[in-house]
C-alpha cells in the first residue's frame, strides 16, 4: 500500500515535522564536487534547518524572503496513525491461532471493539463468515497473498451479542509495540474511519513484527531469607524474578516482593534484535458502491435484452403457417446473456395453388438495430412474395431494400419456393448457407449454390436453383449460429450437421430439438440460432385418398372450353364432391380456360387438385401477361371472366411460370367435414 499521497491529509503530522528537522538537521551531509546526496522521497533537505542561508536562485525561495517550511513526511508517523485513518477495514493477526494484534477504527466501527491476544476464531466470527480463516491459513504458511472480491458483510449484530469478550483497559503489549509499553488508547472513530455494511474485497497479506513483550517481573506474596553474606555476590547485584502484585488469602493488602536468586540469568543477554513473529494484514475495501453499480448496470442489461428478445420474438411469426402439402416446424433460439440479440428470422408463406414460400435469414451484426432491420425485411418478403415472383427476383427485390434500409448493415438469407405439382424445391440464396435435403432413403445433399452476395451489396443478378423434394423427403433451412464454431471451418460445421440430419427422425419439431442439442446448442451458447425444418410427407391409405391431381392439356380452337368443362365434371365427381361445389368448380375451369383461349397462346393445360382442405384449379398458357380484374360495363361482350371467377372462388391469383408463359388459379375451401 502506499501512503505517501495520504500524508498531507493526515492528522499529526504537523505536530511531527520539528522531530523530523531535527534529524534531518543530525543527519550527516556528504558531498563530491560540490554536490550533494538527494533526500530520501518525501522529504528535502533544506540548508536553513542548519543554520545556512539558502544559495541565491535556489527552487522555492524568493529573494531576499523568508525560507520555505519543510516539507512534511511520514518518517514520524507510526503504524497505528496510518493505519487507524485508513477507510478501509485493517486486522493484523500473528501466529498460528492469528491472535488479534490490532484492529483500525474502520473494523471496530463496523464489528465492534475486540480484546487483543485472542484467537480469530474466537473473537472475530465474522472471518469465517466471510471464509477467511482458511485463506489465512494459506497465507501464512505460503507467503503468497490472497485476495476474495465482492465478499457481502451483513449488519453487525447489537452490543448484547457482540463476539468476543468485552473490551478491557490493556496492558500487555501487543506485537510491533516495544516491550514492557502499553498501548495507547484506541482513538474515537473518525469520519474518514467509519464503514458501513455492504461489499468489500478482502486481501490478506503476510506480515512480520516483534513478539509479544515477555511476562513483567515476577513477585512472591512471602518473604525469603537471604543467604549468608560469605563474599558471594551482594543482594542488590542479583538479578530477580517477580510476578504482579496478587493479593494474598486472608490478607489485608498485597505483601511486598522480595528479591529471589536466579543463577540461570548470571550472564547479561546479548544486545540481539528482537524476536520476530509472521502474522497476516487483512485489509478489506470497501466496494459497495462498485457492486451495487454493476448490479444495476446488468438489471438494466437484463431489461434491455428481454426488450430486445421480446421485440425480436415478436417480429418472428407467432404461429407458423401449415401448408397443405408440407409439414413444417421452427426454432430460434438467442444467443448469449447480453443484450445484443441478433437478428435471425425465419418465416413460411403460402402462395395459393398448393406452392409455400419459405424463408430464412440473419443480419449481421447484433442488438436492437438488427432485429429492427430484421423485422423490416421480413415484413418485405411477405408483400414480395404475394406478388408470386421467382426466388431470385424477390432476392433481388430484396437487395435494394436492404440498402435503403441501412447501407452498412448486411444480411444474408435464402428463399425457397415448394410446388406440390412439380415436387421440387426452387430457391435463391444471398450469401446464405447451402439448404440440405434429405432423401427417403437417409442419404443427405446439399443443394447446389447459385448463390450471390448478401444482401445490401447491391450490383448482382440473383439466379435460382432448384433440388427436387417429393413425398418422403425433408430439408432443413439455417443461419450460421448452428454450424460456425471460433476454433473450426464453417463447413466442418454443415458436414456435422448433415450427419446428424441423416438419422434424424419424427416430426419437424423434433428435429429442429434434436439438432439445437445435437449440435451443442446450450442457453450460453454465444450467437442466436434459427432452424426451419420442413417434411413432404410420404401419404398413403385414407390419407392418401385425400390428395389427388388430375391434369388436361388443352390444343386449343373452339372445342377446348367444352372439354374443360366435362373434364371438370368427371373428375369432380369421382372425388364426391356435392353437387354445390361441383357446379362451382366446373364454372371456374370454364371461365379460367376461356380467358386463356382469349389472351394466351398455346401449349395450354388444365389442372385440378385436391387436398384435404381445399380444392385447386390452375391454367397455364405460353403467353406472360398476366390477367388483372377489372369492371365490365354494361355494353361491354367481355372482361367478366376473371370477375366472375373472384366472385365465387375463395382466392384466386396468377404468377408467371419459369419456362415462359403464365398459370392462372383459383381455390375453393371444402366444406367441414367433407371426405
Amino acid at each position: 500500500m502506499n501512503f505517501t499521497r495520504w500524508s498531507a491529509r493526515l492528522p499529526r503530522t504537523q505536530r511531527r515535522t520539528a522531530a523530523r528537522s531535527d534529524r534531518a538537521a543530525r543527519r550527516p551531509q556528504t558531498a563530491a564536487g560540490g554536490g550533494s546526496v538527494p533526500a530520501a522521497r518525501g522529504e528535502r533537505t533544506d540548508p536553513s534547518a542548519d543554520g545556512e542561508p539558502s544559495p541565491p536562485g535556489a527552487p522555492g525561495t524568493a529573494p531576499g524572503g523568508p525560507p520555505p517550511a519543510a516539507v512534511p513526511t511520514l518518517d514520524g508517523l507510526s503504524v497505528h496513525d496510518v493505519l487507524g485513518e485508513v477507510p478501509a477495514l485493517v486486522a493484523v493477526v500473528y501466529g498460528p491461532e492469528h491472535r488479534i494484534a490490532y484492529l483500525n477504527d474502520a473494523y471496530a466501527d463496523l464489528f465492534g471493539h475486540r480484546t487483543r491476544g485472542v484467537p480469530a476464531g474466537q473473537a472475530l466470527p465474522e472471518l469465517r463468515e466471510l471464509g477467511l480463516l482458511p485463506l489465512m491459513d494459506q497465507v501464512l504458511r505460503s507467503g503468497t497473498p490472497r485476495t476474495v472480491k465482492a465478499r457481502r458483510v451483513p449488519a453487525a449484530p447489537g452490543p448484547a451479542s457482540a463476539p468476543g469478550p468485552a473490551p478491557e483497559p490493556e496492558t500487555e503489549s501487543a506485537p510491533g509495540l516495544a516491550p514492557g509499553t502499553e498501548a495507547e488508547p484506541e482513538p474515537a472513530p473518525t469520519a474518514a474511519g467509519r464503514s458501513r455494511h455492504g461489499y468489500y474485497t478482502f486481501t490478506c497479506s503476510p506480515i512480520e513484527m516483534a513478539a509479544p513483550a515477555p511476562e513483567p517481573p515476577v513477585r512472591v506474596p512471602h518473604p525469603v531469607p537471604a543467604p549468608a553474606h560469605d563474599g558471594a555476590v551482594p543482594d542488590a547485584a542479583v538479578p530477580v524474578a517477580t510476578v504482579p502484585e496478587m493479593p494474598v488469602p486472608e490478607m489485608a493488602a498485597p505483601v511486598a516482593a522480595v528479591p529471589v536468586a536466579a543463577a540461570q540469568t548470571t550472564a547479561t543477554a546479548p544486545e540481539d534484535a528482537p524476536e520476530r513473529v509472521r502474522g497476516v494484514l487483512v485489509f478489506g475495501a470497501d466496494v459497495t458502491d462498485q457492486v451495487e453499480a454493476a448490479e444495476r448496470l446488468r438489471a438494466g442489461e437484463r431489461l434491455q435484452r428481454q426488450a430486445a428478445v421480446t421485440l425480436q420474438r415478436s417480429l418472428l411469426p407467432q404461429e407458423l403457417e401449415q401448408p397443405d402439402d408440407l409439414r413444417v416446424a421452427a426454432t430460434y433460439q438467442p444467443g448469449g446473456k447480453d443484450t445484443a440479440v441478433g437478428g435471425d428470422w425465419y418465416d413460411v408463406i403460402t402462395l395459393g395453388a398448393g406452392r409455400t414460400a419459405l424463408v430464412i435469414g440473419d443480419v449481421m451484426g447484433r442488438g436492437v438495430r438488427a432485429a429492427a432491420v430484421m423485422g423490416q425485411l421480413r415484413t418485405a418478403v411477405r408483400a414480395y412474395a404475394r406478388l408470386d415472383l421467382p426466388p431470385h427476383e424477390v432476392l433481388q427485390l430484396l437487395d435494394g431494400l436492404a440498402a435503403e434500409i441501412d447501407p452498412n448493415q448486411i444480411a444474408t438469407c435464402v428463399y425457397a419456393v415448394h410446388d406440390p405439382n412439380e415436387s421440387r424445391l426452387v430457391y435463391a440464396s444471398a450469401g446464405h448457407l447451402p439448404i440440405l435435403v434429405r432423401d427417403p432413403d437417409g442419404t443427405v445433399r446439399r443443394a447446389a449454390e447459385p448463390t450471390g452476395p448478401p444482401l445490401g451489396t447491391g450490383g448482382w443478378l440473383h439466379t435460382s436453383g432448384s433440388v427436387p423434394l417429393g413425398p418422403g423427403s425433408s430439408a432443413v433451412l439455417y443461419t450460421d449460429g448452428l454450424v460456425e464454431r471460433r476454433d473450426k471451418d464453417i463447413y466442418d460445421g454443415v458436414a456435422a450437421l448433415e450427419r446428424v440430419f441423416a438419422g434424424a427422425t419424427g416430426t419437424p419439431q423434433v428435429m429442429c430439438d434434436r439438432l439445437i442439442r445435437a449440435l451443442g446448442i446450450t442457453a450460453a451458447h454465444d450467437d442466436d440460432v434459427a432452424v426451419l425444418v420442413l417434411q413432404h410427407p410420404a401419404r398413403t391409405g385414407h390419407d392418401a385418398e385425400l390428395f389427388h391431381n388430375a391434369a388436361l392439356e388443352l390444343l386449343g380452337g373452339v372445342e377446348a372450353a367444352p372439354r374443360a368443362r366435362a373434364f371438370a365434371s368427371g373428375v369432380l365427381a369421382s372425388w364426391r364432391f356435392p353437387m354445390e361445389l361441383r357446379d362451382l368448380g366446373v364454372l371456374a375451369a370454364s371461365e379460367l380456360v376461356a380467358n386463356s383461349l382469349q389472351h394466351g397462346t398455346p401449349p395450354m393445360r388444365l389442372r385440378l387438385r385436391r387436398t384435404d382442405r381445399r380444392l385447386i384449379i390452375e391454367v397455364t398458357d405460353g403467353d406472360d401477361h398476366l390477367p388483372r380484374r377489372r369492371r365490365a360495363e354494361p355494353v361491354d361482350e367481355a372482361g367478366r371472366g376473371i370477375s366472375i371467377v373472384a366472385t365465387i372462388a375463395s382466392s384466386w391469383g396468377s404468377r408467371r411460370t419459369p419456362g415462359g408463359g403464365k398459370a392462372v388459379w383459383c381455390e375453393f375451401a371444402l366444406p367441414a367435414g367433407d371426405p
